[in-house]
């Protein structure tokens, strides 16, 4: 990676937009180049994102910052696998394991997904956590095994490696300390510039809002989606969002090996209807931009083309898909201190239990618990007599389930009146295929 031609003084730039002004093209290649050469330093970059949150960026000045990620580092060349790539990107929620059955179940249609994965912080669970819960599972793979893959069982789900969007790792990490995440500009530059730089040809983003998402306001949200749409059309990838609702946990389960169960149960035709419900309209969105749209995705899931897909996935990254998943060495039942209908179930304090039973992980290099977790017993609109099993709650360390008894016994509202607002089991709020929409 070399320099662009001309220098900035950082301050300048700093001064600019705590003013509300526009940087120059040229200016914002220079400081995400700099940055990413370690040339500008952490505090410098930090003043600078402060005024970001305070001020925002304009459309073409966040295409602008989004495309110096991209080229701070490597972008993919998924050209020539016989068929068409498109991935999908959700924004995180609890028991969110969608991405677990939607890669091979788009796979089964002709699709290549190059599905680049994250690890879970605080509440909200990590795909490579929890495909690490399958013995042998490996989260590493080199860029032409990817390819190979991708060609032969038309989907992967790995790490990305650290040549892609440098500038967004080094970004990211700052952001978490100087109180600088809660910027949309900031998020959806983070989020596309990865997934612009991952090479797929199309991208749908599955945007979460609720208690239990990272964007709890729905107004803030539907400004996200239309940012990274945005950003994905001007970087040359079809893009398309679907707000979805996460006040109430996705499915029965969070936890690694857990959602892992679940998802291989919807994998197999069954599953929670939600999460059956939530994976079939992403695929059709999928499927749709890449001109595949004549394979029905919920019937590949019914006739096990999907669940065949599972197995050679797991098994081409050295996993056994016959394999035992772990099991928690203590289980606890939480029950219902009254009779009545469940009117609601928190959706991030659920999250935040299963964190606290060893499932999450409060720093980036702590190790989490395969087998920690959540299973809930009864869910919203579900009528239950006192005395009745709510939850169970799953840990290896005996020492972590009287805290987490009291975060998920929160989580659980039971009344006379039934539940207000619920979505029903599609979740879809809202598709946007626009900046403007």
């Amino acid at each position: 990676m070399t320099a662009p031609g001309p220098t900035f003084d950082v301050v300048d730039l700093i001064r600019v937009k705590r003013d509300g002004g526009r940087l120059p093209d040229a200016a914002i290649d220079w400081l995400i180049s700099a940055y990413a050469r370690g040339q500008v330093p952490d505090e410098q970059m930090a003043a600078f994102a402060m005024a970001v949150v305070w001020r925002g960026m304009a459309p073409d000045e966040l295409s602008r910052w989004t495309a110096a990620m991209v080229a701070s580092g490597r972008r993919l060349d998924l050209g020539g696998l016989g068929r068409p790539t498109v991935d999908k990107h959700s924004t995180g929620g609890v028991g969110d394991k969608v991405s677990l059955v939607l890669v091979p179940l788009v796979a089964a249609c002709g699709a290549a997904v190059p599905q680049l994965s994250g690890r879970g912080l605080g509440h909200t669970g990590g795909t490579l956590d929890k495909m690490e819960a399958i013995p042998g599972w490996r989260a590493t793979l080199p860029l032409g095994r990817m390819r190979d893959l991708l060609a032969e069982v038309g989907g992967v789900i790995c790490a990305a490696s650290d040549d892609l969007a440098p500038a967004d790792r080094r970004l990211y990490a700052l952001r978490d300390v100087t109180g600088t995440v809660e910027s949309i500009p900031l998020i959806a530059s983070s989020i596309m510039s990865k997934t612009i730089a991952e090479g797929t040809s199309a991208l749908v983003l599955d945007v979460k809002v609720g208690s239990g998402a990272f964007m709890t306001d729905r107004s803030r949200a539907r400004e996200l989606a239309r940012a990274m749409v945005g950003l994905g059309t001007a970087g040359g990838v079809r893009t398309v969002a679907l707000l979805t609702a996460m006040d109430t946990p996705l499915g029965r389960t969070a936890g690694n090996a857990l959602e892992v169960a679940e998802a291989v149960e919807t994998l197999r035709g069954g599953g929670p209807a939600d999460v059956r419900a939530v994976t079939v309209a992403l695929a059709r969105e999928m499927l749709a931009l890449v001109g595949l749209d004549g394979c029905d995705p919920a019937a590949a899931l019914d006739d096990g083309r999907a669940y065949d897909g599972w197995r050679r996935m797991v098994a081409a990254q050295d996993g056994d898909p016959d394999a035992s998943l772990p099991v928690a060495r203590h289980v606890e039942t939480l029950t219902a201190p009254t009779g009545g209908l469940v009117r609601r179930v928190e959706a991030r304090a659920v999250g935040v239990a299963a964190w606290q039973l060893g499932a999450g992980r409060g720093r980036q290099q702590d190790a989490v618990s395969a087998a920690a977790g959540v299973r809930l017993l009864a869910v919203e609109g579900d009528r239950v007599p006192a005395g009745a099993p709510l939850a169970e709650l799953h840990a290896d360390d005996p020492v972590r389930l009287a805290r987490a008894t009291r975060t998920l016994a929160a989580a659980f509202e039971i009344g006379a009146a039934p539940p207000v607002g619920s979505t029903g089991p599609d979740r879809v709020l809202e598709r946007i295929t626009s900046a403007e929409e």
